[in-house]
């Protein structure tokens, strides 16, 4: 029998609520599901709200009582932030988070580079926003509470999962009994530790690294901004490197490093734990600060990724598909581009507006976007952890250097998160006019965002469907694209038209935004009236034309809904 965790868990800061197990013998017989999502992280949740806004149920089951220890995941990318807000829950997210876009590299007591994160009038949302993952996952579970379409089963573990034919026959232990769930689809949403994944034999691809980390979030006052800070070989910790963010509520993370050979127990231990802090903080200028430990974990950084995410009737998401490491913000912030892509296209595969090929094109977007990851990400690892002699004398090369040669200190900085861009998607049209483009997001790029007005920008009116972006000056939409419009939303397409440039209200538009300055046409490098974008469903461009014609929209809107 299944016997989750009915305590709260400990925080100083965070009052967790325990849920009640959901009983299979306080129900009726189960009826076969559409979707169920195994795990209630932000992969899983994200799944759900995505399935949920193009109107696919989904049962949620997590093996748990309660949301997850520890503040994990902290940072949050702009991106992540407009998926967010596509799902109700950013403005939240922005009440209690705290926005930042500086950081601070360090070397043998000076400050050697200041990252600044790049920000745009017309961008919503700052680069970075910190925020304690319990939060976010409280943000969502509210979100999925309010859905009638997704159910959230507390105290349901998956322990097993066989493949049936159309659909999979997975096992589920409770507090109180098993029972038996057919689902037409299984979503792997179930962390890095994915009991599914090592059910089916599955095996991941890359590389791990033998350095460990310690996570520990104290409370303190540090009269410091909200910036990120890097240490490099600093005196108490020679030859290893340390992380300090802040966090809401007065907490600070301090991230540091381990000497090779010290073991996770060893790391943890109370006295090690306080040693270590003390001079972290006498090195930063405040010895002797009073500080409490609120929650501590050790890592590795591991930049692994499967093949391929689909598996018959069971496709994974999240840290259950790959495993990233955390510098550069890679975790969360990959997941929910998973959950984002993955929501729309099972969903129309489910409601038959596309076939399963849309399934195989998820997973080569996201398995090409993790593996772009890791290879950023392994160059990053390798500078923060040098796997080898030969990259320690190159790294501590760049550190010596960067006290007196400025144009070394770049290297330090390593990239951070950022959208995969879907170059080579198969959803890509081939006969547009992407090619003969100046300006403006190009294939497979998400949108850029325009500030339309003071707190109204482009992205708030996106979502749900595709949107073509269509430039004209005139009163109406060209006839025959107004008839393509009708025609793919009678096959139960959602389609949005949004007008751009006319000054008022342009008939076969659902919506016409001014733009008497030119400022939107110019970011999006329109020439003349009748220049075009299509976005898919998660916004991601998939056509542009320079001139838009009927027959090659109709071409486009084909190639995104492979059948």
């Amino acid at each position: 029998m299944h016997t989750p965790t009915t305590e709260p868990r400990p925080s100083i800061y965070y009052d967790y609520r325990v849920h009640e197990p959901w009983l299979p013998s306080a129900h009726p017989p189960q009826q076969r599901s559409k979707v169920l999502i195994v795990g209630a992280g932000p992969a899983g949740m994200v799944t759900a709200l995505e399935l949920a806004r193009h109107g696919v149920p989904s049962v949620v089951a997590s093996a748990e009582l309660q949301v997850s220890q520890g503040s994990r995941a902290i940072v949050f990318t702009r991106r992540s932030m407009e998926i967010l807000q596509q799902l109700g829950v950013a403005a939240r997210m922005t009440e209690n988070g705290l926005p930042w876009r500086f950081g601070n590299s360090y070397y043998r007591g000076q400050r050697v580079f200041r990252m600044e994160a790049p920000h745009d009038p017309d961008d919503r949302f700052l680069p970075m926003l910190n925020l304690q993952q319990q939060y976010l996952e409280e943000y969502l579970l509210e979100a999925c509470a309010a859905n009638p379409l997704i159910e959230v089963r507390w105290g349901n573990k998956v322990t097993r999962v066989d493949q049936m034919e159309g659909c999979a026959r997975v096992g589920i232990d409770t507090p109180a009994e098993p029972y038996t769930l057919d689902a037409d689809w299984v979503v792997a949403a179930d962390g890095g530790r994915s009991g599914i994944r090592t059910a089916l034999g599955l095996q991941m691809e890359g590389a791990s690294y033998e350095g460990l980390f310690v996570i520990a979030d104290i409370r303190i006052d540090l009269p410091l901004p909200t910036e990120r800070l890097a240490f490099f070989d600093p005196e108490w910790n020679p030859g290893n490197t340390i992380l300090m963010h802040r966090e809401p509520h007065g907490i600070w993370r301090v991230d540091y490093q381990l000497p090779p050979g010290e073991t996770p127990e060893e790391a943890l231990r109370p006295e090690s734990l306080k040693a270590r802090i003390d001079a972290q903080l006498a090195m930063i200028g405040h010895p002797g600060a009073e500080w409490e430990l609120d929650w501590s974990s050790v890592y590795s950084a591991r930049a692994l990724t499967l093949p391929d995410y689909v598996h018959g009737n069971v496709i994974f998401t999240g840290d259950a598909a790959h495993l990233l490491p955390i510098f550069g913000v890679r975790g969360a912030n990959t997941a929910f581009q998973d959950a984002q892509s993955l929501g729309w296209q099972l969903a129309f595969v489910i409601r038959g507006l596309a076939g399963t090929k849309l399934l195989a094109n998820y997973s080569a977007e996201r398995v090409g976007a993790a593996r772009e990851i890791i290879d950023e990400a392994g160059k990053s690892t390798r500078f923060m952890t040098p796997p080898s002699r030969g990259f320690r004398l190159l790294r501590d090369a760049v550190l010596s250097l960067s006290l007196s040669e400025a144009f070394v200190r770049p290297l330090y900085h390593w990239r951070t998160s950022r959208p995969h861009e879907y170059t080579r998607s198969m959803l890509n049209s081939a006969g547009d006019d992407n090619a003969l483009f100046t300006a403006g997001p190009a294939h497979g790029a998400p949108p850029q965002n325009i500030r339309l007005a003071t707190d109204d920008f482009l992205l708030d009116h996106l979502g749900g469907g595709f949107d073509l972006l269509y430039f004209t000056a005139a009163e109406a939409i060209p006839a025959p694209l107004q008839e393509v419009v009708a025609a793919t939303r009678a096959r139960g397409v959602p389609l949005k038209v949004i007008a751009v440039g006319a000054p008022a209200p342009v008939a076969g538009a659902d919506l016409t935004l001014a733009d008497t300055d030119g400022h939107f046409r110019r970011r999006y490098g329109i020439r003349a009236g009748g220049g075009a974008y299509l976005l898919r469903p998660d916004q991601h461009v998939c056509a542009r034309w320079l001139t838009l014609d009927a027959t090659r929209l109709h071409a486009a809107l084909a190639t995104a809904l492979p059948q």
